[in-house]
């Protein structure tokens, strides 16, 4: 059994926590969070001890430490518990600077430990299966991707004040699940981008509503959807389209039932937001974590994909600056 120290007791951080505590093959050792209203309730609900950053991060005890911190904490905590030999899987973004992130992939590959991102998506049970598929050439040569997420309503506005815009915030997940379902990097991003949900995320310099289209150097095509606002609940579909046909995923309900009458057909709406339709994949995502820990396995997603998928979202952010499409190395 493996000791995990949690760095940030927020949303995020309460459902980590709770799900490290639940697994029959970690520890959690210990919460950190200068706001101690959810480091206490979290304490309560796990019997984790509330300890100090510094003091979790120094503790030769503790095997390793998940970040669910502020983005602009990461790659500080990240340097420092890999300096300390501590594992790490951070929530994404590792920064939002592509050339701090190099800077800290580079520590990371010196202290050489583990390092996880957390794009959970990879882990959501449909995705998973939808991606073994494409592996076992159900779909054959992949073609066309289209992926679509909308959130149900935006976040404040101080929220999106800090969070580097929709691309490197929002879209950032769907970057990599295009990298994860083509299986190939994108060598060329075109994005647009609205203001049309709330004109004061306009005023904040950031977009609601955005479309990207990537291509790979063999020709595969990937078309990106996002929106901040969906008035029917969390909207999250994926298609691949190949050469033998189409694999999907759709959307999961509230619950399945469904009401046919002479009006049509009728279902609950879709899950309300990612806590309730990602459950599972945070659960998979600590245990893929353990797994790497304990067995010596690569992680995945890497360090790397954290980095690729950042100059993604750079590359969208500056061909909506532009209008034009720009080539990524």
């Amino acid at each position: 059994m493996i000791s995990i120290a949690l760095l940030g007791a927020g949303r995020i951080g309460q459902i980590h926590g709770r799900n490290i505590a639940g697994s029959k093959r970690a520890r959690l050792a210990g919460i950190a969070d200068p706001l101690p209203d959810g480091a206490n309730a979290l304490s309560q609900a796990t019997g984790a001890p509330v300890r100090s950053a510094d003091e979790l991060i120094d503790d030769k005890s503790i095997d390793a430490v998940l970040i669910g911190t502020p983005t602009d904490t990461h790659a500080d905590y990240i340097d420092r518990a890999a300096a300390a030999g501590k594992a790490v899987l951070c929530e994404k973004p590792v920064d939002l600077s592509s050339a701090r992130i190099v800077e800290t992939l580079e520590r990371v590959r010196k202290a050489g430990v583990p390092l996880m991102i957390g794009f959970n998506r990879r882990y959501d049970p449909n995705f998973a299966a939808l991606k073994k598929r494409i592996a076992d050439g159900v779909v054959g040569e992949v073609e066309l991707v289209s992926i679509l997420s909308r959130d149900p309503a935006p976040p404040p506005i101080s929220y999106i004040e800090r969070s580097g815009g929709l691309f490197r915030d929002m879209m950032i997940h769907d970057f990599d699940m295009a990298r994860f379902l083509l299986g190939e990097d994108p060598v060329e991003v075109h994005a647009m981008g609205s203001s049309l949900v709330d004109p004061a995320i306009g005023e904040a310099g950031d977009v609601d509503t955005a479309a990207v289209l990537l291509k790979t150097s063999s020709g595969k095509i990937c078309q990106i959807s996002c929106s901040r606002r969906a008035t029917y609940g969390y909207d999250q579909r994926v298609e691949v389209h190949g050469s033998k046909g189409l694999l999907s995923a759709g959307n999961i309900h509230e619950t399945t039932v469904m009401f046919a009458g002479q009006g049509g057909f009728t279902t609950d709406p879709a899950q309300h937001f990612f806590l309730e339709r990602y459950a599972a994949a945070y659960r998979n995502e600590v245990e893929a974590f353990i797994d790497a820990v304990t067995t010596g396995k690569a992680p995945s997603p890497s360090g790397h994909d954290g980095l690729k998928a950042q100059q993604l979202a750079d590359a969208a952010q500056q061909s909506l600056d532009s209008g034009k499409p720009v080539k990524v190395n």
